[in-house]
């Protein structure tokens, strides 16, 4: 249906619905443009978020655990998530309002032409109505000045007291308004078929043809909102499949957490190597006080070491030094460690831990050996050109860097032999306490070697095992350069230290320097006098002996009450 023949007479109304169809396109762009920012800003979101919770982390702090990688994996999809999102809003941003923007300004420049030939036209037409007006009127006038002038005549004519020069006179006025009102009558009826011919082609023709135009437009403004509805939608569509994938991501990630890998992990991670604690032995303090042969005597004795009298065993020796109020401390399997300073070899570590760490830099070592050799290779290859083509280069100047890397190859060498030598050892060291585990649970302990904090394993007794300080002699804590002989004028107090805790020996300990006290394998001690800081704790053997021992080789609990006893 068209607009110029069905409408040619609402150009104020079309111009009306033209502005309208012009504004809902820009309220349309207005409203992709806030989708496209809120799509912006949640991606914005999204990302910091992801961010937040997947900090960077140096090599040590990378996670292990099948829960903690699914989450990162569920991060990166969340990640990529975001990214479609952003994909959305830039499509969203380029194919649908900023095709609108443009689109919008073109059919403003379009409908300002397209009104202003309407007006135009307009002004013609009424331009020609109002020539036509003007000759209708003059010709009216001058019919009625012909009027008058023919009555004035006939008057005269008719009249015998009218003189003839009179009615000559008002018959050549008579004459001359009829011609005029005769021409008068000629321009009007020109301008008469001149409008109407105008006007036919205004409302045939121009009207029409504008109006078409502007039917045209409006017609292209509508397609042009139904297609960037499509665009709309298909911005949309386009990222489902990524999405989706990303989505199968995260189901991915939740399938791969696995209870047994990480409880394995968990394992790997805190296994020491050490064996579990043994019983305690009984601690009899009342082997000192008379015994009466009445058989209402309880003796308190366990069975076990009554047994072990019976078969002429000698029975644990005890402390007469210390009440058995101050045995209440135990050392108990979950009790804190003291610290050890950290040393090149991993001594300070437990067995296992040890090894980890000693596999692990055996592994970075024999990365760095691979670059200094692919170096060396490098080098050399470019030496064989600088010889084969002077002009390029002087193969002498290369040799030093050559040399420099052989150097360090060596060094590398040397450094991966002497971890591997440490990680022999603790390999070693743990087969012989599997060994021993074996023997002992068969009641047959008896050790082929001594083992050390350090790692090293001998059955040679005259190397015995060195302190994790390398010091010929311990030092009394709190001194710097101590005097050997003052260990004894501090076992000669009358009034011995109170205990103030226990501890257990990890290993062995041969006591050769003078104020050290000898210890075996799993033997417990009292704990008198703490760590100073110098790596040495004062303890007491049940008999009574006192002494120093290496804080590294003993596991140690302290009392809770020990400033009150």
């Amino acid at each position: 249906m068209s607009w110029g023949t069905e409408l040619w007479d609402q150009f104020d109304n079309l111009d009306k619905h033209t502005q309208w169809g012009i504004d809902f396109l820009e309220r349309y762009a207005k409203f992709v443009k806030e989708r496209l920012d809120i799509e912006q800003n949640y991606a914005k979101q999204l990302r910091n978020l992801v961010k937040k919770y997947c900090p960077k982390r140096s090599k040590d702090e990378e996670p292990r655990f099948t829960s903690c990688l699914s989450f990162y994996s569920v991060l990166n999809e969340l990640n990529d998530y975001a990214g479609q999102r952003e994909v959305v809003a830039e499509e969203m941003a380029h194919k649908v309002y900023g095709e609108l923007m443009r689109y919008g300004q073109d059919l403003k420049a379009e409908r300002k032409h397209h009104l202003q030939e309407g007006r135009k036209a307009q002004q013609h037409l009424d331009h020609c109505w109002k020539q036509m007006d003007n000759s209708k009127r003059k010709f009216e006038r001058e019919c009625k000045e012909a009027e008058k002038s023919q009555i004035t005549y006939d008057r005269l004519d008719n009249d015998i007291n009218a003189t003839k020069s009179e009615v000559e006179k008002a018959k050549a006025q008579f004459y001359l308004r009829t011609h005029m009102a005769d021409e008068s009558k000629n321009e009007y009826a020109a301008q008469l078929q001149n409008f109407n011919a105008e006007q036919w082609k205004h409302f045939n023709n121009a009207i029409p043809h504008i109006f078409k135009n502007l039917q045209d437009m409006d017609e292209r403004r509508t397609v042009k909102i139904g297609e960037t509805y499509r665009s709309f939608a298909e911005a949309e569509r386009r990222v489902i499949p990524i999405i989706s994938k990303c989505l199968e991501g995260m189901v991915s990630a939740a399938k791969a957490v696995d209870l047994r890998r990480d409880s394995a992990i968990v394992v790997e991670s805190f296994k020491s190597g050490f064996e579990p604690p043994g019983d305690f032995p009984f601690e009899d303090f009342s082997q000192h006080l008379s015994r009466s042969g009445s058989d209402g005597t309880i003796s308190n004795t366990p069975k076990g070491d009554r047994e072990r009298e019976r078969d002429g065993a000698p029975g644990p020796r005890s402390d007469p030094k210390h009440p058995m109020s101050r045995t209440k401390n135990k050392l108990w399997l979950f009790g804190k460690k003291p610290k050890a300073p950290s040393l090149e070899d991993f001594s300070h570590l437990p067995p296992e831990q040890r090894r980890k760490r000693l596999q692990q830099r055996i592994d970075e070592l024999g990365k760095e050996l691979q670059k200094e050799m692919d170096q060396r290779d490098a080098l050399n290859k470019m030496k064989d050109v600088y010889e084969k083509n002077p002009q390029m280069g002087d193969p002498s100047s290369l040799q030093p860097k050559i040399s420099e890397t052989i150097c360090n190859m060596e060094k590398l060498r040397s450094e991966i032999h002497k971890n591997e030598t440490w990680l022999s050892e603790v390999e070693g060291k743990q087969s012989s306490r599997g060994d021993r585990r074996h023997s002992a649970d068969n009641h047959h302990h008896t050790p082929q070697g001594r083992e050390s904090p350090e790692g090293s394993y001998t059955d040679d007794t005259s190397q015995e095992h060195h302190t994790p300080q390398q010091r010929t002699s311990p030092p009394k804590p709190g001194q710097p350069n101590p005097d050997l002989h003052e260990f004894d004028d501090e076992f000669d107090d009358d009034d011995p230290l109170p205990v103030i805790g226990h501890c257990k020996a990890l290993y062995s300990f041969d006591g050769q320097n003078e104020g050290t006290l000898v210890m075996a394998e799993d033997e417990v001690l009292y704990i008198i006098e703490e760590d100073k800081g110098d790596g040495w704790t004062r303890a007491r053997k049940q008999g009574g002996e006192e002494g120093y021992v290496p804080t590294s080789y003993v596991e140690i609990t302290m009392e809770r009450n020990s400033k009150g006893s």
